[in-house]
């Protein structure tokens, strides 16, 4: 199985780097890098200064060249009437998309001594990892420590693990 990263707009390579390894070491996948494409200005809600994530996802599924493909961008998303969203998937499909505007903050709240690049990049190879587990049929989970865990604010993506849970793990395959 291919995962395609689709980066959307200007993702450092860092991001890109950090994503492709975190879904290597938990799907044991095959990771492709597409060529960056322009950020879908008709996803852009101006009322909002924000982006609708759907959007994303379709750009994703129509450009990606993997089994499952997934939009990174750096612009700041949102879902419906969710305020923001990390990522987002449809169970079972073959898209999706995370953002890394709100994953860049400055530390993780006195959680841990880690520099911020190193909270960061753990930030994006949780969601990452969270949202192709979707793509895989995976829903939230109630393990608060399991990557697939609902995590609304970087605290609580801070708080879980890079890797599935023994049950969503057994679900995934």
């Amino acid at each position: 199985m291919r995962v395609d990263i689709v980066p959307v707009g200007e993702v450092d390579p860092v991001v890109k780097r950090e994503a492709s390894n975190g879904l290597r070491a938990i799907y044991d996948c095959e990771v492709s890098v597409s060529d960056a494409r322009a950020v879908p200005e008709s996803a852009h809600d101006a009322d909002r200064e924000q982006y609708r994530a759907e959007e994303f996802i379709d750009l994703a599924k129509r450009v990606g060249r993997g089994t499952k493909n997934i939009a990174i961008t750096p612009e700041d998303l949102y879902y419906h009437r969710r305020n923001y969203v990390f990522g987002l998937a449809y169970l079972s499909g073959s898209g999706s998309v995370i953002s890394t505007y709100r994953l860049r903050t400055s530390s993780d709240g006195g959680f841990s001594d880690r520099s911020a690049g190193e909270i960061f990049s753990d930030r994006v190879r949780k969601e990452v990892v969270h949202e192709i587990g979707h793509t895989f049929g995976l829903e939230h989970c109630d393990n608060n420590r399991c990557v697939m865990n609902f995590s609304p604010t970087v605290r609580e993506v801070d708080v879980k693990e890079e890797r599935l849970c023994g049950s969503c793990q057994r679900d995934a395959l």
